[in-house]
């Protein structure tokens, strides 16, 4: 009785979550703007107030795993969904440089939605209805992140702070239907030790573990590669194909609204027939082509295909978090989830910079599909390191 509200909050988490971050990026340079009144100075104190979002989430993540296995996965997702909204009423109340360098910080230090809500779905589902569950999530990513700026355009129209305040208000919202619907899924050891261990020493221990070693690389590789797509698939289609803004919008929409069909209807359906093993090494095989494949396209059908495979390779992130899940003791569900955060942080504070700057250079020598190239190397890597790894034990 209690897996149904559990895994409809968590689904409206994650969707709000995303329906937060949509609503706020369109607005974000015209904010900056008006806080700095200075267009460069507005794009230079941009990437380090996201930048510690990240940096504090990669130091932090390992430890409220901890705390969730330790005290309970409900007290950790609240709070972190409370420091978001926060973050958003800072951006919305008189804001300044300061002020957003902080808030957004305490917000990244604070950010176990993704961990609690993986270690949550393990904790309440079946191991033969994880994939499904996890697919299930990534289609409510994916229509949050169509909706979000829509709508974000639409209220910044209005007034500039706007999305803002209605982002801090779906956080807070969500806060109050948690502590009245949201069950305790497990609730905690009271002996799971709090210590602080660096993030690299909690990557570490993962890595070391011979099964959840491999899986937990392939999914540092998927990360790196996820995050060369997000930085610079705009950018590709701006100066290899031409594209203007309205295009690109439409067919990243278009896209996202695709994966969350697929990612809703068919994953579970497709995962129960291959398991979770085949099905992994099949979306990261996907992967691989998908990015390789936009590296050299030259014209638009040859992009709406990678996309058409991307959308198809969303079955391996759900099978490989079923994989892991299954393999990790239900006692450190947190703690692994954490570690494994605290790498995709390191990825998405890291990649986006290093990524940029390959960009860049490629352009002189007529090669802009350079990095998605390197993405699609990670992307086999982690196909190669899925496919050596021993499969879950088949359950009835």
């Amino acid at each position: 009785m209690r897996r149904a509200p559990a895994l409809s909050f968590l689904l409206a988490t994650v969707f709000i979550d995303m329906l937060g971050l949509g609503l706020i990026v369109p607005m974000v340079p015209a904010l900056m703007g008006s806080v700095t009144h200075d267009p460069a100075h507005a794009a230079l104190w941009s990437g380090p107030i996201d930048a510690s979002y990240g940096i504090l989430q990669f130091l932090t993540a390992p430890l409220l795993g901890r705390l969730a296995d330790r005290y309970g996965r409900r007290p950790v997702l609240l709070r972190s969904l409370g420091f978001l909204g926060v973050d958003y009423l800072a951006h919305a109340v008189n804001p300044t440089i300061a002020s957003l360098m902080l808030f957004h910080g305490l917000a990244g230090a604070f950010a176990g939605t993704g961990t609690v809500v993986n270690a949550y779905v393990a904790d309440v589902t079946p191991p033969a209805g994880r994939a499904r569950a996890y697919g299930l999530i990534g289609a409510v990513f994916s229509l949050g992140f169509v909706a979000g700026p829509a709508l974000g355009g639409l209220l910044g129209a209005a007034d500039l702070r706007l999305p803002f305040v209605v982002a801090a208000l779906l956080a807070f919202t969500n806060v109050a239907y948690g502590r009245l619907v949201l069950p305790e899924s497990r609730p905690g050891d009271r002996i799971t030790p709090i210590g602080f261990h660096s993030p690299f020493g909690a990557l570490s221990a993962v890595l070391r573990r011979p099964v959840l070693g491999r899986l937990a690389a392939a999914r540092f590789c998927s990360d790196i590669a996820r995050n060369v797509q997000q930085a610079l698939w705009t950018f590709l289609v701006t100066f290899q194909l031409g594209w203007g803004t309205a295009r690109t919008g439409l067919v990243m929409a278009v896209g996202a609204l695709a994966g969350a069909l697929f990612s809703a209807r068919a994953i579970g359906p497709v995962v129960r027939v291959l398991g979770d093993k085949r099905a992994a090494v099949l979306g990261a095989g996907l992967s691989t082509v998908a990015f390789t494949g936009t590296a050299f396209a030259t014209s638009g059908s040859q992009i709406y295909l990678m996309q058409a495979i991307g959308v198809l390779s969303g079955i391996g992130s759900a099978s490989a978090q079923s994989w892991i899940s299954r393999v990790t003791g239900s006692s450190e569900q947190g703690t692994v989830q954490g570690a494994l955060t605290s790498g995709a942080a390191l990825a998405e504070a890291v990649i986006p910079a290093l990524a940029s700057a390959l960009f860049a250079w490629s352009l002189p020598l007529g090669f802009p599909g350079l990095p998605f190239l390197a993405a699609g190397v990670f992307a086999s890597a982690g196909a190669v390191l899925l496919a050596l790894t021993r499969p879950p034990v088949p359950v009835s």
